[in-house]
Order: C-alpha cells, then sequence, then structure tokens
C-alpha cells in the first residue's frame, strides 16, 4: 500500500511539474529600462505554435493607446488585446523562430523565450543575431 500512495505522489508531482513549467498563461511584463510594471500578456498556442496577446495594461492612463507605429494589420489597432509575439515553435527548452512586436514604437524584433524556473520568463528581441538584442524578464500571474 505504501509502495502504490509513493507511485502515485510521484506520478502527481512529476504531472504538475510538467504544467508548471509550461510557458503558456498569463504574465506580468516589466519595462526593463524604469522596472515599472507594463501590462500582463497571455501566452498561449494555436496550431502548435506560440503567441502572446495583451491582456491588460497596468497604467489606466495608457489603456486606450493605439500602434500607430506598427505597420500592415496591426497599423492603429489598440495595443490592448494586440497579439505582439507571433509563431514561436519549441526548440528544447526555449520557443524561438518567431516574432515580437514592442507597440511602443512598433518595431518588430526576432523573439525567443525561455522558462527561469515556474514563475518567471526570459523574452528576448533581436535583430540579426540574438546578441543585439534586449531580455525582459517577465513573471508569472497566478
Amino acid at each position: 500500500m505504501k509502495k502504490i500512495l509513493l507511485t502515485i505522489s510521484l506520478v502527481a508531482l512529476t504531472v504538475m511539474t510538467a504544467v508548471a513549467q509550461d510557458v503558456t498563461g498569463k504574465w506580468k511584463t516589466v519595462d526593463d529600462e524604469t522596472g515599472k510594471e507594463k501590462s500582463i500578456v497571455e501566452i498561449y498556442k494555436q496550431n502548435g505554435k506560440v503567441y502572446g496577446k495583451v491582456v491588460d495594461i497596468l497604467d489606466p492612463k495608457k489603456r486606450d493607446l493605439t500602434c500607430v507605429e506598427c505597420s500592415g494589420s496591426d497599423k492603429d489597432k489598440p495595443i490592448m488585446g494586440l497579439v505582439i509575439i507571433k509563431g514561436l515553435e519549441k526548440d528544447g527548452d526555449e520557443y524561438n523562430d518567431g516574432t515580437i512586436t514592442d507597440p511602443n514604437n512598433g518595431k518588430v524584433y526576432k523573439c525567443y523565450i525561455e522558462l527561469d524556473g515556474a514563475n518567471t520568463l526570459n523574452v528576448r528581441g533581436y535583430i540579426g543575431f540574438s546578441l543585439l538584442g534586449r531580455t525582459q524578464t517577465w513573471t508569472r500571474v497566478n
């Protein structure tokens, strides 16, 4: 009986760890220059790829802003609801080969994201090689 309970406990722990290690969910973004909390981005999977949409803007004065500098179909769309992470694919422990849009200036960067523990997500936007860019650390919202 003890062996059965131990086995069930280990299986449950493994399942909980696997779920906690998933990048999907809501993440609080922080401005890497000011350290100020900016928004909540919901990361989700669609057709085998990973996307991220702004679902909340924490500064009430900025909630109605649009992506004036964006191009294409994102031009002048409200930032609230804007899909800023597009088309990431799982590659080992990270997700890459997609893009991230900075809604403040409309620029689109190559992107990769990687979990650092269950509740921290490193999000890197870059041009060319990954050495030319910047990384933000997002925290999971429960």
